[in-house]
């Protein structure tokens, strides 16, 4: 894809890369700007814009890297958490168009920050008629 800096790095031509490891289907590496220490992101290889437009099969495999590497990064930096987060679309801050897992590393004092908004109440019969829609909408 043209312009895609990740389609670059997939494609060796970004040679700023820190490529952890490349698999058939996907590849690892750190971001320029990390987020804590340790930073990964997991890319398909193939472009894909982002994790709800991926096949099953792809889908799976990018999981699977994540867990390998999220294991690594546990053995090398025994971080207090661990965050698996990707985003889809502009309202959830997706910046790069090529679906990416971000594997993180977080300890209590990171420049991280929480992840989920405040505590508010949802009513039963709201969480009740969404839970219904989305069962039919279940395919």
């Amino acid at each position: 894809m043209d312009n895609c800096p990740f389609c670059a790095i997939v494609l060796g031509e970004d040679p700023s890369a820190r490529v952890i490891c490349r698999k058939p289907t996907w590849m690892a590496f750190f971001p320029l700007n990390p987020a804590a220490r340790g930073h990964t992101l997991v890319v398909p290889i193939e472009h894909v814009e982002n994790y709800w437009r991926l096949d099953a099969d792809l889908a799976a495999d990018l999981a699977a890297g994540a867990l390998r590497v999220g294991q690594a990064l546990e053995r090398v930096f025994e971080p207090e958490g661990m965050n698996l987060i990707t985003s889809a679309g502009q309202a959830a801050e997706q910046t790069v168009g090529h679906v990416h897992l971000h594997v993180l590393p977080r300890w209590k004092d990171d420049r991280v920050g929480p992840i989920w908004p405040p505590d508010e109440e949802t009513s039963s019969e709201v969480l009740d008629s969404l839970a219904d829609e989305v069962r039919a909408a279940y395919r």
